[in-house]
């Protein structure tokens, strides 16, 4: 039986550069943070702590689904059940992660919706390291795991930084609009929370929803010339 990513060395997964490695790097942060959070009081800088948390999140999930799951859906026998699995947490903590950023610190039920995300975090992170990522590990090469690692790379530090519900899990929908979401978010987490309020909240929507158009126009346009080709 394969063993999970987490019992083996980076050199054991492909080296550091591998999509093995960075994972298991981003998984080992996330648990360092959610640790951190729990260990504070209320007030002691713990939302602060829970924002760099759901932005690696966030980032992370986003390169998984525009990157390495359909990596896993050509190459694992049943990578299509592994990825709809870990696609249906990853919606969940979109979803309750929404209802958090909506509600003001201290809100009722605000505290339980952090613990359930925790736990879905967490859940999340062992079925990729002992189910997904081993099997992807044995279907290819560490080179083609080091390129899986360096597109991975590339798109997590440019993919959106904060939930999208709405958002198509899969690409090419999650790929298309990931740009312009990129944008929206990164903007806010520039500002800041003090700073947003709806004037800069409508602002911003429509800065997203103007780069949304000119990279549909741009794929049009795109796919219009390769079809001419052919």
């Amino acid at each position: 039986m394969s063993r999970t990513s987490e019992d083996q060395s980076a050199a054991e997964l492909g080296g550091p550069g591998s999509v093995l490695a960075r994972q298991r790097r981003d998984h080992a942060e996330m648990n360092l943070l959610m640790e951190y959070y729990q260990s504070l009081d209320p007030g002691q800088g713990r939302e602060k702590v829970l924002k760099n948390l759901l932005q690696l999140v966030f980032s992370h999930a986003f390169a998984e689904e525009t990157v390495l799951w359909p990596a896993v859906r050509r190459h694992v026998v049943d990578g299509e059940e592994l990825t709809a699995l870990v696609e249906a947490e990853h919606q969940q903590i979109n979803d309750l992660t929404t209802d958090i950023e909506r509600l003001p610190c201290g809100a009722p039920g605000r505290e339980e919706k952090v613990r359930q995300v925790f736990a879905l975090i967490r859940q999340d992170i062992r079925d990729e390291e002992d189910q997904i990522l081993p099997r992807l590990q044995v279907s290819i090469d560490p080179a083609a795991l080091r390129r899986l690692g360096a597109a991975w790379e590339a798109v997590r530090r440019s993919a959106p930084t904060h939930p999208h519900p709405a958002v198509p899990r899969r690409p090419p929908g999650n790929a298309l609009m990931g740009l312009p979401l990129s944008c929206y978010d990164r903007a806010r987490d520039a500002i800041g929370t003090s700073a947003h309020g709806p004037t800069v909240e409508r602002a911003l929507a429509g800065l997203a929803g103007i780069l949304l158009l000119v990279t549909a126009a741009t794929t049009v346009i795109v796919h219009k010339r390769l079809t001419k080709e052919r």
